[in-house]
């Protein structure tokens, strides 16, 4: 009895990451199908066999990135003492990963769909979603931040949440820019300075 169906002729996860780093470099609608399916080392019927469509391979690219690349960052806000030193370290957690001289430069869900959006409704929903995301993160470190006493209790979280948010987009448009990591790392410090802190 012969074998049913076509056996896949390439790694899913190499081509995957390889379709990372196109999303990453050119943003969605600078990823041609062309530049994906020479990067994955795939033809454009084995892409939309085994990934669906752009739109649903850029989403699981997105994916990818947050549990890679985004991890280090992560776990620097997570295990720091206080939520400023948390904030600090993922700020410059990202920083390192903005200026690998090895990967694009920048943030791949920040710098993805900063550009002709429009014409993807859906894709530009979605990397607003997941940007929207950060700011969540920042405002739960602050709460806890809040409830360990090292964040004052009337500090505005949403406003501080929002402000370093901000700072980070604005590293990685910076990083894309071509800034050095040691300008970005004062640009945090600057907005470090600003934080209101417990027994002021």
């Amino acid at each position: 009895m012969g074998k049913r169906g076509r056996p896949r002729g390439f790694d899913r996860d190499a081509a995957l990451h390889k379709a990372m780093e196109v999303f990453w470099e050119y943003g969605y609608d600078g990823a041609s199908m062309t530049r994906l399916t020479t990067a994955m080392g795939i033809a454009s019927p084995s892409l939309y066999a085994c990934f669906g469509s752009k739109e649903a391979l850029f989403r699981e690219a997105v994916e990818l990135y947050g549990t890679t690349v985004g991890i280090p960052a992560q776990q620097a806000l997570e295990e720091a003492p206080t939520a400023y030193e948390g904030i600090r370290a993922m700020l410059r957690a990202n920083i390192v990963t903005f200026t690998d001289p090895q990967r694009p430069p920048g943030c791949m869900v920040v710098l993805a769909a900063a550009a002709g959006s429009a014409r993807n409704e859906e894709v530009r929903a979605f990397v607003t979603e997941r940007r929207q995301a950060v700011r969540e993160v920042f405002r739960q470190r602050l709460r806890r931040g809040v409830a360990e006493g090292d964040v004052p209790a009337a500090a505005d979280i949403d406003a501080l949440a929002a402000l370093y948010a901000t700072v980070l987009h604005g590293l990685a448009i910076q990083a894309r820019d071509g800034a050095a990591p040691e300008e970005l790392r004062l640009i945090i410090e600057s907005a470090m300075l600003s934080a209101p802190r417990a027994g002021r």
